[in-house]
């Protein structure tokens, strides 16, 4: 029995929206026969539910299964079945104690390196796209404060020691509800307050405004997840 023949006869279209977020549980649910059934041909013996860790990569992989899916791809249980397979040919490969399942024959391999690479770029063009939505929302409400991204970088600070100062500042801000408050209102930062919680020079501060402005909110943006991850820097560290 070859994983790819584990299939459910559906055709080769799919309702798609069976597998959309809200449907996901009840469809993952209903399909854990199936899911079962791959992982123990795959492993060779009988799994345990609350005990295989086989068992719980295989439910990832198939809930990736339905994140990566369309019907380009022929028949969504095929699709599946070769992802569960990859996902714990990996988890093999990383677990040393476990042997490395070895391929059947080089048609597997090659489809095995395929699906790896349509799951990558697809992985990294949804990315793409979040990143651009982010910069996009970014920049629409940089305009709501007079601020752009060009202004930006006429005025950001070339040193790494003062990029971690203002950031751990601007981090430090954004815990304080009253500095936000002024913000969000009055578009511009409340100087004096932030002087006094941070016990910076107040030259500084009015130096690096339009940057503090801009980490300010980033850092308090819950939708700023991809730009924040850019600024690599444990925010926070200094002002415990």
């Amino acid at each position: 029995m070859n994983v790819r023949n584990i299939d459910i006869e559906a055709g080769v279209l799919m309702n798609l929206s069976i597998l959309e977020p809200e449907n996901r549980n009840a469809f993952i649910e209903e399909n854990k026969g199936f899911i079962y059934a791959c992982t123990e041909h795959i492993c060779k013996r009988k799994l345990d539910w609350n005990n295989d860790d086989e068992l719980s990569i295989s439910l990832m992989a198939f809930n990736k299964a339905c994140n990566t899916f369309n019907n380009s791809k022929g028949n969504f249980y095929s699709y599946a079945g070769i992802v569960i397979k990859n996902s714990l040919i990996d988890y093999f490969r990383k677990n040393k104690n476990i042997p490395v399942l070895e391929f059947e024959d080089q048609n597997e391999k090659k489809e095995y390196i395929d699906l790896k690479i349509s799951v990558s770029e697809y992985e990294k063009g949804i990315e793409n796209k979040n990143r651009a939505e982010e910069i996009m929302m970014l920049s629409n409400e940089l305009k709501e404060y007079g601020l752009s991204f060009e202004m930006l970088v006429k005025s950001s600070p070339s040193h790494e020691d003062t990029r971690n100062m203002l950031l751990n500042i601007a981090f430090l801000c954004t815990k304080n509800n009253m500095i936000m408050e002024y913000i969000k209102r009055k578009k511009q930062l409340p100087v004096n307050q932030i002087v006094s919680l941070t016990n910076t020079k107040r030259k500084k501060i009015e130096k690096w405004r339009r940057y503090l402005l801009a980490l300010m909110l980033i850092l308090s943006g819950k939708s700023y997840q991809y730009i924040k991850s850019y600024l690599n820097i444990k925010a926070g560290e200094k002002n415990d």
